[in-house]
């Protein structure tokens, strides 16, 4: 159920982003969504793979800070609404989130948001009690 993300910390300069994905290119792990969160001096490129585990070890050969993360992905209805559908089980449920991003794909009318929270177990508890339903990381990897 949860799926392995890189995080990838860069410094904040020209160029920096295009290097680790490059590396990835070049030994063919496909990128699946990503999402960049920076500051003045440094950023964090979060990447979901097809390989998370071939994609970190690459990276650290190029001498990457990569940390591999666990987050879920939810699927939610691609429409006015369905994100915040999800947003408020999980307000409503007490549960803090640290960052969410989310991206479409060929089903229609859908969409996967990928969550992080500390405490991710109760977050899936939560999520599968309130019929939210959860997609494996096998089914994001391989879209």
């Amino acid at each position: 159920m949860k799926i392995k993300q890189l995080s990838i910390f860069l410094q904040n300069r020209m160029g920096s982003l295009s290097k680790p994905l490059e590396v990835l290119s070049e030994h063919d792990v496909n990128i699946r969504a990503m999402c960049m969160a920076d500051t003045s001096e440094f950023g964090i490129l979060r990447l979901v793979v097809d390989n998370p585990e071939k994609g970190k070890e690459v990276l650290e050969e190029k001498n990457f800070l990569v940390k591999i993360t666990e987050i879920i992905g939810v699927e939610m209805c691609d429409a006015p609404g369905g994100l915040t559908s999800v947003l408020k089980v999980i307000k409503d449920n007490g549960i803090d989130l640290e960052y969410l991003y989310a991206f479409t794909h060929n089903k229609v009318n859908k969409a996967i948001l990928l969550l992080h929270a500390d405490d991710i177990d109760n977050l899936i508890s939560v999520l599968t009690e309130n019929n939210i339903k959860i997609v494996s990381a096998d089914d994001v990897y391989n879209l």
